[in-house]
């Protein structure tokens, strides 16, 4: 199992988390971004010059070409998991997780996700959960 990023809600917030671990917590399962699919895309690249060695009292013009890429929606950078982190304890298990965007949109996700009443820990404060639904 790896880390990746899930994406929740309409502003591109998104969870940092092994899937089995986030979903343990949620009613509605979230899948990974990179479940989507990796895909190649192309990009323009416009012109530009180009010196030999520094100092080039005449520089070369290249001209604009357009390059294929590879896209994965859940890549990351390195081995540090971006964003905040927060936990979440339905007294049972306790798990730790990482988020990006504001924990406003994160609390309102999870009040209206939540399989069982739990307590979320973020940087600077805890809250109590109810289970989305009233169960």
């Amino acid at each position: 199992m790896a880390i990746q990023k899930h994406t929740y809600g309409e502003s591109g917030n998104a969870i940092y988390a092994e899937t089995q671990n986030i979903n343990y917590f949620l009613k509605t399962p979230l899948a990974p971004d990179s479940s989507g699919g990796v895909v190649n895309k192309t990009t323009t690249v416009g012109a530009f010059t180009r010196r030999r060695y520094p100092g080039d009292s005449s520089p070369s013009n290249v001209s604009s070409s357009t390059r294929e890429y590879l896209f994965d929606p859940g890549r990351r950078n390195g081995a540090a998991t971006p964003g905040s982190p927060f936990i979440l304890d339905d007294g049972v298990e306790k798990r730790s997780f990482t988020f990006t965007g504001s924990f406003t949109d994160l609390h309102a996700f999870l009040v209206g996700d939540a399989k069982m009443s739990l307590r979320c820990y973020s940087p600077s404060a805890s809250y109590d959960i109810a289970a989305a639904g009233g169960e």
